[in-house]
């Protein structure tokens, strides 16, 4: 009978390399071998180009440079690694040994009738030990799933700081052509104000009717109306860029509204092909290991149906001293538990199939965002080739008129024209210009947008590790700072 005792937690330990669920593989799908309008070669990893470079413009380069530093989304995003970090730990920790020690110390004397019971003190102390055998890999499934959710928590600092990058260059090409905007209108208001002057000395001349001066001035006002929501405008984009540098708007108000051309891109992106997405892209990445952590919790939750073991033991030493007696004494206690799951209900088994299930649709999630990807490519790809085309037509277009109303004022000057063909000349050159800013904002935003959708330029200024080791954490009233150290993914 004692040798049945012995044999059966042996057993046990002789299967401790059993390890519980399915193993990750890195999951496939199919993809095109190209992109429909793009290259046939792989582009490498493009996580570290400046694309933003390429519009030649220093203030905007300067502005990146501070937010990849400064975004609060991105900060928070890397003290969430430190999160995921401590849930490793935690993770690992119920599979390894604990120790834990308590003491005790009393003293008691009863005094009152016709006798006092003597001082009595007692000293005591306890050792406690404990191991769950992870027999079946639960807490190496658990740590598995725990790293590949740190893997995930660097993945998803990269994918803020190509959220920012996009925000960022977007909010700043759109105040440009807001600013672009109010240039056109004052230059019209100009225009038109000098047409009402000259037509007013056609009034005195006998040359013009009121309503040609009255025409007139409704063209400067109409202008003049528009002005307002142009300004309103670029504030907003303005103070867009300031939240996302983390920054009030009054630290960057003052230089954001000093005038600048738009921005015009003076290279092409380097596209590459649809497999260099699962790469470069790093909400991709953060799907797989989202997956990989769905697989292992599978076998945190097979582990559960079969039965655990743990060793546990306690030595507890004390001293008594009453009177003029004392003594010590020593008590220990050691041995194996073990846990039989027989019946709960299907609950256990319930929480495999939900398991399961969670993998499931977390590769389902990992193939829709690859695919995902590779029409944001398709889409930017499809109009940034295109906007060089309507950019072209919208230069000729205001060249055009700029013409037309070169020649229609000189013919108005001579009498040759009514004020009917200067007015419509000067509607049709703003039109021409407000097109042609709108062509040029597309451009650039189609540039961004494509240049995000391959996944460039978010570790321009490093890996997370280096950025973590350089990163100063926020000041938390109550909590108190924690240096966060460089990691290794």
């Amino acid at each position: 009978m004692v040798s049945v005792r012995i044999a059966a937690p042996l057993a046990m330990l002789f299967l401790s390399g059993c390890v519980m669920g399915p193993e990750h593989t890195p999951p496939q799908t199919a993809l095109p071998i190209k992109f429909s309008e793009g290259g046939k070669e792989s582009a490498g990893d493009i996580s570290t180009v400046k694309w933003w470079s390429a519009f030649n413009d220093p203030k905007l380069d300067k502005l990146v440079d501070r937010g990849i530093e400064q975004n609060l989304s991105v900060l928070q995003a890397l003290e969430a690694i430190e999160q995921s970090r401590a849930a490793v730990v935690s993770a690992g920790a119920g599979g390894l040994p604990s120790l834990s020690l308590s003491a005790d110390h009393t003293q008691s004397q009863t005094n009152g009738g016709f006798s006092s019971t003597p001082r009595t003190a007692s000293t005591s102390g306890t050792v406690t030990a404990s191991w769950l055998l992870d027999l079946w890999g639960e807490y190496r499934r658990s740590k598995q799933a725990a790293k590949a959710e740190l893997d995930g928590a660097y993945d998803s600092v990269d994918t803020a700081r190509l959220t920012l990058l996009s925000d960022l260059v977007t909010n700043y090409i759109n105040m440009r052509y807001y600013q672009a905007l109010i240039s056109i209108s004052n230059d019209a208001v100009k225009s038109r104000r000098e047409t009402l002057s000259l037509t007013k000395l056609q009034l005195d001349a006998g040359a013009a009717s009121r309503l040609d001066v009255v025409q007139a001035e409704g063209l400067v006002n109409s202008t003049l109306a528009n002005l307002p929501g142009y300004e309103a405008n670029a504030y907003n984009n303005a103070y867009k860029i300031s939240l996302l540098l983390g920054l009030p708007a009054s630290a960057l108000l003052d230089d954001l509204k000093k005038p600048g051309g738009q921005p015009m891109a003076r290279s092409k992106p380097i596209t590459g092909i649809p497999a260099d997405l699962i790469r470069n892209r790093p909400d991709v990445r953060k799907a797989e290991r989202t997956l990989a952590a769905a697989v292992y919790d599978i076998g945190v939750a097979k582990a559960k149906l079969l039965p655990s073991l743990t060793l546990s033991g306690a030595i507890s030493p004390s001293y008594l001293h009453r009177s003029n007696l004392a003594g010590t004494s020593n008590s220990w206690s050691f041995g194996p538990s073990i846990n039989l799951p027989i019946f709960d209900g299907g609950a256990l088994r319930a929480n495999v199939k939900s398991a399961e299930s969670v993998a499931r649709q977390s590769y389902l999630a990992w193939k829709q965002t690859v695919l995902t990807a590779v029409q944001e490519v398709e889409s930017a790809l499809a109009a940034y080739n295109r906007d060089a085309r309507a950019v072209a037509a919208s230069r000729k277009y205001v060249k055009s008129y700029q013409e037309a109303l070169s020649l229609s004022t000189a013919s108005y000057k001579d009498g040759a024209s009514s004020l009917l063909d200067v007015l419509d000349a000067q509607r049709s050159l703003i039109t021409a210009q407000e097109s042609l800013a709108s062509a040029i904002q597309q451009m650039a935003a189609d540039f961004v947008s494509l240049n995000v959708a391959i996944g460039g330029g978010y570790a321009f200024n490093g890996s997370v590790e280096s950025v973590l080791a350089r990163t100063q954490p926020a000041q938390v009233p109550g909590v108190g700072p924690t240096r966060v150290a460089a990691a290794q993914k």
